[in-house]
């Protein structure tokens, strides 16, 4: 459970930003997409080595 102290006077708004801040920090967004939708693991290991080649191809452009 993610606990935002608020100070005496403190504006709402900004213990707000706090609290998205730390709820992106805990990646529980990221987790939930990704349990959405079951990915084969050949599809995984196939998506892995198109960006692979794709960060080679920007690395050598910028040589």
């Amino acid at each position: 459970m993610i606990i935002v102290p608020v100070k005496d006077g403190e504006n709402l708004e900004r213990a707000l930003k706090k609290f998205k801040r730390k709820y992106e920090k805990t990646g529980i967004q990221k987790e939930l997409r990704k349990r959405q939708q079951y990915n084969k693991p050949s599809v995984l290991k196939r998506l892995k080595m198109e960006h692979a080649i794709y960060v080679q191809k920007l690395r050598q452009a910028e040589d």
